[in-house]
């Protein structure tokens, strides 16, 4: 089925967008057509995103502040007999009713440039800083170090974390792993294992290789046994006993997404820093703790 989609917003849109393909994402045979419509805040501009919806109807997704505008966009809606839905309004209304009236609308205030947004750039900046086992004698400072072998997504689960304003480092695991002794001697940061099947590091190690250019076989830089199964479980069974040994928290990341390892980490990291949280951490990082297969 291919169905419109307007996405409308007075701000950057990045709220109704990530809602929206959200729930589009569950509907296998839908094929949406996305039209967006950002920093929508004139009656003027408003009307011409109206004359569009009008020419190619569909589902009408928005989070707009002005009443005026809001109440313009749902009387035409009804009118073309076009859904129309505020994606904001529900979480808006239970929370007034939780403790009381918002205060006068703000566009776009999620965005403002306030203390919560410069945590993220330095958060940021620690990860790119503190990617791939540099700058190791800087990591007391992290909130996170994620320890694996290569090719278990470390680099992009930082880049997850930090836009949530964790501080995440990241350390390879290699054949000499000179940052073994520095990484034992942490105190303030979680360190999180990440592990992953051997046949499934094998797979993505040959496609790397491929990409690369590189023959198996090859003396060059992850040539050699990099993507020999033999090989990949070896290193993922030191990798797990190092993890065990230090009594770190391990994840498997085979079935995990690179958001769902970010999220399961993120509360990892809530539960050592929150202690009504307790027990959360080891139900994570516990055998059963796996998203089913699709």
């Amino acid at each position: 089925m291919r169905l419109h989609i307007h996405l409308i917003s007075d701000s950057t849109g990045e709220t109704v967008t990530t809602v929206a393909r959200a729930a589009v994402s569950q509907f296998e045979d839908l094929v949406a057509v996305e039209h967006v419509w950002f920093f929508v805040r004139s009656r003027a501009q408003l009307e011409k995103v109206l004359a569009i919806i009008e020419a190619l109807p569909g589902l009408v997704i928005f989070t707009l502040v002005s009443p005026e505008l809001r109440h313009a966009l749902q009387d035409r809606a009804r009118l073309l007999n076009v859904p129309c839905v505020p994606v904001l309004d529900p979480v808006m209304g239970a929370l007034t009713r939780l403790i009381g009236s918002a205060g006068p609308p703000r566009i776009g205030h999620q965005h403002a440039m306030n203390d919560g947004y410069f945590s993220r750039i330095a958060a940021m900046d620690f990860a790119m800083r503190h990617d791939d086992g540099q700058f190791v004698e800087e990591l007391e400072d992290a909130d996170v170090v994620l320890v694996g072998v290569s090719r278990t997504s470390k680099t992009p689960t930082c880049v997850y974390l930090a836009n949530r304003g964790v501080r995440a480092a990241n350390v390879p695991i290699t054949p000499n792993f000179p940052q073994r002794a520095a990484l034992e001697r942490l105190r303030r940061p979680l360190i999180v294992g990440l592990t992953i099947s051997p046949d499934a590091l094998t797979s993505i190690r040959r496609n790397r290789q491929k990409l690369l250019g590189i023959q198996p076989g090859s003396t060059a830089r992850f040539g050699g046994a990099y993507a020999e199964i033999d090989h990949v479980r070896q290193e993922l069974v030191q990798a797990r006993r190092m993890f065990a040994r230090n009594n770190w928290p391990e994840l498997d990341v085979t079935k995990r997404s690179v958001e769902e390892t970010a999220a399961a980490i993120y509360q990892l990291v809530q539960a050592r820093q929150q202690p009504e949280l307790k027990g959360l951490a080891d139900m994570l990082s516990s055998p059963d703790w796996r998203p089913e297969q699709p």
